[in-house]
């Protein structure tokens, strides 16, 4: 059963079909493990964008040309997991606790974020990118939240990469909006399961990630896809984000292959050494 409309609007954020124009036409198509290296691909990556203030201090920068920096490297990061076979990419890029920042650089992300997203659609939209919000639009100002409806109409037809753009985000309230829901369309306590929670999450019809990536240096979840990474691996790098490149995308890719994904069971080889 679908979420009312009184819950609001959820999107199916799982992607399927030709690869992104992100990528080189001659590559193969997704989850054709094309990244370097021998090993399964993740289908579904998830990046932590941390450092954007950091990289402008470091710079004797004001805080909003890191965040500049980081829109810039948004495109760049996306083609490259394309190129590697990835099928859907969530970046994490305001949570509901950013709101406590201060007031002059939140009005800067939110001018920051009104400049850029149409030229950024309009490039991502060439590349065959399927944009999806994640999170709650009812406190942005109004043109902004048709900004962002606009962007998700636009790009819905295409079938390359899903990028997943959470905005105004936190894994708590995803949750605690998905039970107000499930109560008010009078589901009863014994039809509620995984299968019928997830439908009502703003990732429903996603892929739960795989893989996801902190850049920055920290070792936090921050109240990121906390339902949905119940058993994604995790990978944490020093690199702030403007500087997230393909030479470290690839380090975070070769340790994700390295890795025994059991998911709460034994693989064969654990069962074989223990007999």
């Amino acid at each position: 059963m679908p979420p009312s409309n009184g819950c609001g609007s959820w999107r199916n954020s799982c992607a399927t079909g030709r690869p992104s124009k992100l990528s080189n036409p001659n590559s193969p198509p997704h989850n054709a493990g094309v990244a370097r290296g021998a090993g399964p691909v993740p289908r579904h990556v998830a990046i932590i964008m941390d450092g954007n203030g950091r990289w402008a201090e470091q710079r004797r920068l004001e805080r909003q040309a890191g965040h500049r920096k980081g829109v810039g490297n948004i495109r760049r990061v996306v083609a490259a997991l394309d190129r590697r076979g990835v099928s859907v990419v969530t970046l994490y890029a305001f949570s509901t606790e950013n709101w406590n920042r201060p007031a002059m650089e939140v009005d800067a992300l939110m001018d920051i974020l009104a400049e850029e997203i149409e030229p950024q659609t309009r490039e991502l939209h060439k590349a065959g990118v399927r944009l999806v919000h994640l999170g709650d639009p009812d406190p942005l100002n109004p043109m902004l939240r048709e900004a962002v409806a606009q962007a998700q109409q636009y790009t819905s037809d295409n079938s390359g990469v899903t990028l997943n753009i959470a905005f105004n985000y936190g894994g708590r309230d995803e949750i605690l909006r998905a039970v107000r829901c499930i109560i008010a369309d009078g589901i009863t306590p014994e039809q509620v399961d995984e299968a019928l929670f997830s439908r009502y999450l703003y990732t429903a019809g996603c892929p739960d990630p795989d893989l996801i990536i902190r850049t920055g240096g920290e070792q936090r979840i921050s109240n990121f896809l906390l339902w949905q990474a119940a058993y994604s691996e995790y990978y944490h790098t020093p690199t702030l984000w403007p500087d997230l490149d393909e030479a470290e995308l690839d380090r975070a890719l070769d340790a994700y292959r390295k890795r025994q994904r059991r998911f709460g069971a034994l693989n064969k080889s654990d069962q074989s050494s223990r007999e």
